[in-house]
């Protein structure tokens, strides 16, 4: 089966890719591209996956550069192949072939480019990460290495949708806590429960920090089980793992 891989014009012309789950070499709850060396997946056909991602991304496997996500605000300065991953959400690079990958079941995925500096950016935002700031980590990493903010586009990938992520009140209280606006973030769901925004949160925290454009494109991974892996419907499903999409752009 072919690669399906969603772009946005908004990053147009560098080459990027919000991979979907067609196209892969994995099987069971893994069936399709599942690029997430921390599940339980078999190893050599995760890499089979990741190898076919590079490729559709023009480079060598070596050069699809990926994290030990942790949830954190942490970013990485990449220059060169990594030889191991680093714990850290997000990573920024000036340079030439290194693409960046990020994996997610849910959480967002987000690209960044600023192609007049040539610097480019990718973060995986969930709500911690996003509350903690790693989208505002990553567009100050891309200034050090001499990107302008208000040159910068950012683009949220294929996350969950706020029909479909229902929290507690502890979770709205959080968010509260942090923020009294933040409610605008969150519908009255069922028996006391709410329902969260979390890409509408990304893309307030992205204008916010004063990129030139930031936008979703408005893929939900939950409710489409037939292109996106979704940690929330696997936990739903009482499935044993679940999973990673891989969202990934090059200079």
């Amino acid at each position: 089966m072919t690669l399906e891989i969603l772009t946005s014009d908004s990053l147009a012309p560098l080459r990027h890719g919000f991979f979907t789950r067609k196209g892969g070499a994995s099987s069971g709850v893994f069936a399709g591209l599942n690029c997430g060396q921390g599940s339980s997946d078999q190893d050599d056909i995760v890499t089979v996956n990741r190898a076919r991602v590079a490729a559709a991304m023009g480079v060598e496997l070596s050069n699809l550069t990926t994290l030990y996500q942790v949830h954190s605000a942490t970013v990485e300065v990449i220059d060169a192949p990594l030889t191991n991953r680093p714990k850290a959400d997000a990573m920024v690079t000036a340079t030439p072939g290194l693409t960046l990958g990020i994996l997610t079941a849910d959480c967002q995925p987000v690209l960044f480019a600023d192609p007049q500096a040539g610097v480019i950016g990718a973060a995986h935002a969930g709500w911690r990460g996003a509350v903690d700031g790693v989208l505002e980590a990553t567009i100050d990493a891309m200034e050090t290495l001499g990107a302008k903010r208000d040159q910068i586009t950012a683009v949220i990938g294929p996350s969950i949708s706020q029909a479909a992520y229902e929290v507690g009140p502890e979770f709205f209280e959080t968010f509260i806590d942090n923020d009294p606006q933040n409610s605008r973030f969150f519908t009255n769901g069922k028996n006391g429960h709410y329902q969260f925004d979390l890409t509408g949160f990304g893309l307030h925290r992205l204008r916010e920090s004063g990129v030139a454009h930031a936008e979703w494109i408005r893929h939900c991974t939950y409710s489409d089980p037939d292109r996106f892996y979704s940690y929330r419907r696997a936990t739903h499903a009482k499935e044993a793992d679940y999973g990673r999409l891989i969202s990934a752009i090059r200079l």
